[in-house]
């Protein structure tokens, strides 16, 4: 055999343990939300198996048809089309605020109707952006020399993105988006006072945020002292701990939580690891936490591995933002973090986000077989 045809045959190789990771967290969230989701599905729905077919239906298996396409279609295509694939996204996220097509829930305007269901482009945009970031910082560093006309443009893409989060508000997302972004700016070799400058203004500016809206400055407050208000803000994170506690180390049992009828709020999505403490203990906590490190270094390792520096950017963000999002989530439920609203990746109900997230690992196993 030639070394051309070795090289050839290797090369569509996936990487198999992110593969196997990939699965386990895929199998695993859907066995959770079955566990968790029968009472509150009941109680809205009047079938317990609502919501569990819903996300089976809407989100689990076109997520697989996408990732199976985003798996064998050609990178150059991604990297070709991205700019256009964030100016769509941008153009879904201003339509959330048009009467009629967008959809609001809780004082937020995040979806868009689609029947008797709903889409949320914010979650297509953490994936668009990462894919527009990654070409086009590519494509700079290929055509100029310097820097600064980058950073500049950097900016003011950012600023409309943020504008567009501000005002659904998704300052979460935002915070998920931008740390994203900050790093695979640093990792595309510019200059480091370019990464320093947009941190210290992403800090300014969250600042600014907090002041502007209260409840944002009562959340933090909150976090410090969840007493100040355990009947109201303090609620969720007081009831969460408690779950978490009394998970103890092997858990309740899988279906047997008591926080999921009705003491915990948002138990199908934002607070979905809590419950799944309370029901599998420590053990089962560590083995989740375990599957998003395992996913980490297989990220790093496939950004690592390739040459090509339009995959690399993209794998590193795909990696940074899926993980960092999981650890999010699982720092607010345990009191590291303040409450966001960002749910758990793969776990928390959902389907746009659960077929964008398939989608994002179907690039990155892409990517794998690339090196």
């Amino acid at each position: 055999m030639s070394k051309k045809s070795a090289e050839k045959r290797t090369d569509k190789k996936p990487d198999y343990l992110l593969l196997f990771v990939s699965g386990i967290l895929v199998a695993l969230g859907i066995l959770i939300l079955a566990s968790i989701s029968f009472a509150f599905s009941f109680k809205r729905f009047g079938d317990t198996s609502y919501l569990l077919k819903h996300q089976i239906i809407w989100g689990l298996i076109p997520g697989l048809v996408a990732a199976f396409v985003a798996y064998k279609i050609d990178l150059n295509l991604i990297k070709k089309y991205a700019p256009l694939l964030l100016l769509i996204t941008l153009a879904l996220m201003a339509m959330v605020f048009l009467p009629v097509i967008g959809s609001s829930a809780g004082g937020a305007s995040r979806w868009i109707g689609i029947g008797s269901s709903s889409f949320q482009p914010s979650e297509l945009l953490k994936l668009a952006f990462v894919l527009y970031l990654a070409a086009w910082l590519q494509g700079r560093a290929e055509k100029t020399k310097g820097f600064g006309q980058t950073f500049f443009a950097f900016l003011l893409v950012i600023l409309v993105i943020a504008i567009l989060l501000i005002f659904q508000p998704n300052i979460s997302t935002l915070g998920i988006i931008i740390f994203t972004a900050v790093l695979m700016y640093f990792f595309a070799n510019t200059p480091v006072w370019q990464t320093v400058s947009i941190i210290l203004a992403g800090f300014g500016s969250l600042v600014a945020l907090i002041h502007l809206a209260p409840y944002r400055l009562d959340r933090l407050r909150v976090f410090l002292n969840p007493d100040l208000d355990p009947m109201g803000i303090g609620y969720q994170i007081k009831q969460s701990l408690i779950a978490v506690g009394s998970g103890g180390a092997a858990g309740t049992g899988l279906g047997m939580s008591t926080q999921k009828f009705g003491f915990l709020p948002q138990s199908v999505t934002d607070s979905v690891f809590a419950i799944f403490s309370e029901e599998t203990g420590f053990a089962g906590a560590f083995f989740l936490i375990f599957l998003f490190l395992l996913l980490l270094w297989r990220g790093f390792v496939i950004a690592k591995r390739t040459q090509n520096q339009f995959l690399k950017l993209t794998a590193l963000g795909i990696t940074v933002w899926i993980v960092t999002q999981s650890f999010v989530n699982i720092g607010a439920m345990i009191g590291f973090l303040p409450l966001s609203g960002i749910p758990l990746p793969f776990v928390s109900y959902g389907g746009s986000a659960l077929i964008i997230e398939l989608s994002a690992l179907g690039i990155l196993l892409n990517i794998s077989k690339q090196r």
